[in-house]
């Protein structure tokens, strides 16, 4: 039986037709999940006091969620801070949660409820250890501290867990060598010179209970140098406190007080934790949105700048949630 021979032309659109089925092909096989209809349902997401930094960010995640997941409710929880995030998403009081690296480390290591349940979604932003007080203070280092009314966060928070481990490194006792009160970002400024000699704050950076009171006056208040030899006491007990990193804050955060200089201090990273439970493919369309929000997010939390790609997989002490590990490997170059 003869061949049959198409004409070159019609040949050729066949070819190229075949051709763009595969690249359509291909092209829906990388974008996906996100061809698929969006996880819908209720998250409790737990962030911070209203005036720190995790509820900021926060609450320009849940909108961008809006966006990628119309149908995702998603409720936000104000708490203490990183330890109590970290406990209630253990033991299931929240589904995410924003959280301090030593914070999470040390729920580990006490062997809590739920421990084993936690895993990581991303590395997020850095949080700075600042220590504040009056312009006019004589409170020039950590061990000037002693005697003097200090807030050292409230309970649960991530604040009083490294306030703490400063003045033990600096041979202060917090329950003994200083009257201590529980005052965090949102009273601390308004006290400070009014009740409280000096206040510890831990947060990206630049924090708005901060900002707001640096625009009132150039000499509304002062950082208090956390040294590296601090730091490197504050290693030598152990635990937890690896995660630490003796850096300096840039003179950019609070321009108008710092006037040029940066702030020797302690940084520790942030994770946004979930559960083991967690629907895998609802976590990995929230770590896509927490990517690709970066710039969005950031221009009004500037710390966010800094979440990345490359960075986010490194959420340490926690293992990736399998929904987080499945988008990474979808963006690997």
């Amino acid at each position: 039986m003869p061949k049959t021979f198409l004409p070159l032309g019609r040949r050729r659109a066949l070819q190229g037709g075949a051709a763009s089925l595969v690249v359509l092909g291909l092209l829906l096989w990388w974008l996906r999940p996100w061809a698929e209809e969006p996880p819908s349902g209720t998250i409790r997401f737990s962030t911070g006091t209203q005036a720190g930094v995790y509820h900021e960010y926060g609450k320009l995640l849940r909108t961008e969620i809006d966006k990628d997941m119309p149908d995702l409710r998603v409720r936000l929880l104000t708490s203490a801070g990183s330890q109590e995030n970290v406990a209630d998403v253990a033991t299931g009081k929240a589904d995410f949660a924003i959280a301090a690296a030593d914070a999470v480390a040390t729920y580990k290591l006490d062997n809590s409820a739920g421990a084993d349940r936690l895993r990581g979604v991303a590395r997020l932003y850095d949080d700075y250890a600042q220590l504040v007080v009056p312009p006019d203070s004589d409170i020039r280092s950590v061990a000037d501290l002693r005697g003097k009314r200090v807030a050292i966060g409230l309970p649960n928070s991530g604040v009083r867990l490294i306030a703490n481990g400063v003045l033990r490194a600096a041979g202060i006792d917090p329950e003994k060598d200083i009257k201590p009160s529980s005052d965090g970002i949102d009273t601390g400024p308004k006290r400070l010179g009014h009740g409280l000699d000096a206040f510890f704050w831990s947060g990206g950076l630049p924090t708005d209970g901060l900002s707001r009171l640096a625009e009132k006056s150039a000499s509304a208040f002062r950082f208090v140098p956390i040294d590296v030899g601090l730091v490197a006491k504050l290693h030598d007990q152990g635990g937890a406190t690896r995660y630490y990193r003796a850096t300096k804050m840039p003179e950019s955060a609070y321009p108008t007080i710092q006037r040029g200089d940066p702030v020797p201090t302690l940084a520790v990273s942030n994770l946004l934790v979930t559960r083991n439970d967690m629907d895998p493919r609802l976590t990995e369309w929230l770590t896509r949105t927490v990517i690709d929000s970066r710039d969005g997010i950031g221009s009004t939390v500037h710390s966010a700048q800094l979440v990345d790609v490359r960075t986010a997989i490194y959420t340490d002490p926690l293992k990736l949630h399998d929904g987080a590990r499945r988008y990474y490997r979808s963006v690997k170059p």
